[in-house]
């Protein structure tokens, strides 16, 4: 599962000596500064070596980076993103990632830059993709087993209604993005944050099970073919396709926009897709 946008315009919501809060581009604390919340939507949040942050300190999108020396009095969150934590860097409160390594939300910049790792970094990922894939088949499969009906729903809705599929699908995104962000700034929203990455990403992945069906009947029409193995042939396509570096990404995305799409669709009763078992 992948859900990945392009970063909106850089916008700063609020910016002065205390707290640093963006959307649309990355949050530096500069090293020895003393700040109250730093938070980057779109973006990393780096705290610079000996800096401090007495509340929060949370990335959007991108990587909570704590540089050497580095004290966070309370909680320190990624959201599509990692904590990256340097020696003698603390963290007062809790902390924790939703979605990690770029399944869901933005890129930031250190994301997208030069890394001398990339062959190791791309091989860990595929076999963390095909992971992911092998867990959705087989979730897909007992679903198929258990309740065929649902996702053959969610395909027939895709096939029936694309542009509603995807008109919905970025509608919810930015629902999220924004729901995301009345949490952020919000100190008692901030405890609801994995909760909100958690549904999000149980949403997204049933919806893309629902591509791969339909992936897998547009593939595998020959007659007497069953739902699993149109479903299983869907599945292998998107596994091909998230080994390709960059566009394979681009390509999942879209299917889980879509996917999603047809979940809200589906959930909200604007569409009545005609299903053929």
């Amino acid at each position: 599962m992948l859900f990945s946008i392009t970063a909106p315009a850089q916008t700063d919501i609020n910016v002065n000596n205390k707290n640093i809060i963006r959307v649309g581009g990355d949050v530096i604390v500069l090293p020895n500064q003393v700040v109250e919340n730093a938070i980057a939507i779109g973006g990393d949040t780096t705290i610079g070596e000996g800096a401090r942050v007495t509340q929060t300190a949370i990335a959007i999108g991108g990587d909570a980076i704590l540089e050497k020396g580095v004290r966070v009095d309370g909680d320190v969150y990624a959201v599509g993103g990692e904590i990256i934590a340097q020696p003698g860097a603390t963290i007062g409160g809790t902390s924790g990632t939703v979605l990690e390594d770029g399944r869901w939300g933005m890129y930031g910049s250190r994301r997208r830059g030069a890394d001398g790792f990339f062959f190791v970094r791309y091989l860990f990922g595929s076999a963390f993709h095909l992971l992911n894939v092998a867990i959705g088949a087989i979730i897909g499969v007992l679903i198929l087993l258990w309740r065929p009906n649902f996702l053959l729903t969610l395909a027939a809705i895709i096939s029936q209604y694309p542009l509603a599929s995807g008109l919905w699908g970025l509608g919810g995104m930015f629902a999220v993005i924004l729901l995301v962000i009345v949490l952020a700034v919000s100190l008692i929203g901030i405890p609801l944050l994995p909760l909100v990455g958690l549904a999000v990403a149980i949403t997204a992945l049933v919806g893309t099970l629902g591509v791969a069906l339909w992936l897998g009947q547009r593939s595998l029409k020959a007659p007497g073919r069953s739902p699993v193995q149109q479903f299983l042939l869907g599945m292998l396509i998107l596994a091909l396709i998230g080994l390709i570096p960059v566009l394979g990404g681009l390509v999942l995305s879209v299917a889980n926009i879509f996917g999603f799409g047809a979940i809200l669709a589906w959930l909200l009763g604007r569409v009545r897709p005609q299903v053929v078992a």
